[in-house]
C-alpha cells in the first residue's frame, strides 16, 4: 500500500510517497519525492508511483515466465495442446463454479465434461452450469474482437440461460448483497453508468497497462460493479482470462482451496477503495501459478 510520508528537516517540510516491497525474504522501501507541499493530483501520482514499483518487481518476471511458457508450448504437438487446454477448462470450470456454490466434485466435473457422464444425485442446475461454463470458456478463447458490453451480456446469457433464463444476459434492476461480505454493491441505478465508465476505462487502459495488471483490474472493477443478479464472479474470472489469453499470457485458475485469501483480497480492496490490495494478491498468486509450469 502506498503511504504519504511527511518529513521535517531543519524546520522545512518535505513529502514523499513510500511503498514497502518484499523480495527474496527481504523488505525494502521505495520512495518518491512529491515536494514541499502535497500536489493536487496526489491520487494520480500514487498510481504512477505504484506502476513503477510493479514494473520493477513483477512485470519483468511475468514477461520472462511468458517466454518460458511460450517455448514449452511450441514444443508440444497439437493433440497435447488440446488435452492441456481441456484439462485447464475442467479445472477452471470446477473451481470457478465451486467458489459460487456448485456441489460437483472435480472428478464429477471431469467425468461430465470429458465423458458426458452425468453425476447421480446432484442438482441439475450445477450440471447444466458446468456444461455451459466449459462451452463458454472455449468459445471465449476463439473470440477475436475485444471486450464490449454487448459481448459480456452475450457471455452472461450463455452461462445462465439453461438455469436462470429470467436474469441471463440482463443487467440487474434491483439491489443485491454478497453473503458474508462487508462490501455492498452499487445501487441498481448506478450500474449502467458504471458499466459505461468501465468500458471507457478499458479502451484507454488496454494499450497502456501491462496485461497482468489489466487482467487483475478488469476482474476487480467488473465484480465490484456487480452488474448481474448472479454470475458476477464467474464472468469476472472469464474476463480476466480473456485478457491474459488475448495478450499471449498463460491463464490463471483461482482455486477453490484458496478462496478465503481471494475473498479477503477482493473485499479489502472494495471496502478500502484501494486497487493495490487486490493487485498485490493477484500478482503473488499469478507468479506462483506460472512458476508451477
Amino acid at each position: 500500500m502506498v503511504k504519504v510520508e511527511r518529513r521535517i528537516v531543519k524546520g522545512k517540510t518535505y513529502y514523499y510517497l513510500e511503498h514497502s516491497v518484499r523480495k527474496e525474504g527481504k523488505v525494502s522501501k521505495k520512495r518518491f519525492y512529491l515536494g514541499k507541499e502535497l500536489p493536487k493530483d496526489l491520487e494520480k501520482r500514487k498510481v504512477e508511483f505504484l506502476n513503477e514499483v510493479y514494473k520493477e518487481k513483477w512485470f519483468t518476471e511475468f514477461d520472462e515466465l511468458k517466454k518460458a511458457h511460450a517455448k514449452k508450448e511450441s514444443d508440444l504437438p497439437p493433440s497435447a495442446k488440446d488435452k492441456q487446454l481441456q484439462q485447464f477448462s475442467i479445472r477452471f470450470t470446477y473451481d470457478s463454479n465451486r467458489i459460487e456454490g456448485s456441489t460437483l466434485s472435480l472428478k464429477e466435473t471431469a467425468d461430465l465434461l470429458e465423458r458426458g457422464v452425468t453425476p447421480r444425485e446432484k442438482p441439475v442446475q450445477d450440471v447444466k452450469e458446468a456444461e455451459a461454463h466449459d462451452e463458454l470458456f472455449k468459445e471465449m478463447l476463439d473470440y477475436k474482437k475485444d471486450l464490449s458490453l454487448s459481448t459480456v451480456l452475450y457471455w452472461h446469457k450463455k452461462l445462465l440461460e439453461a438455469t436462470k433464463l429470467d436474469i441471463a444476459g440482463v443487467v440487474r434492476r434491483h439491489q443485491v448483497r454478497i453473503s458474508r461480505s462487508k462490501f455492498v454493491p452499487p445501487l441498481a441505478v448506478e450500474v449502467e453508468p458504471m458499466l459505461s465508465d468501465f468500458f471507457k476505462w478499458y479502451e484507454k487502459s488496454r494499450v497502456k497497462l501491462h496485461p497482468a495488471e489489466l487482467a487483475a483490474l478488469v476482474h476487480l472493477k467488473f465484480v465490484t460493479i456487480h452488474p448481474f443478479a448472479d454470475g458476477n464472479g464467474r464472468i469476472s474470472r472469464l474476463l480476466m482470462n480473456f485478457v491474459l489469453n488475448k495478450h499471449g499470457f498463460p491463464m490463471l485458475n483461482i482455486h477453490y482451496a484458496n478462496r478465503n485469501s481471494y475473498y479477503n483480497a477482493l473485499e479489502r480492496a472494495q471496502v478500502k477503495e484501494n486497487d493495490s490490495i487486490f493487485l498485490n494478491w493477484f500478482f503473488k498468486r499469478y507468479k506462483k501459478e506460472l512458476e508451477r509450469f
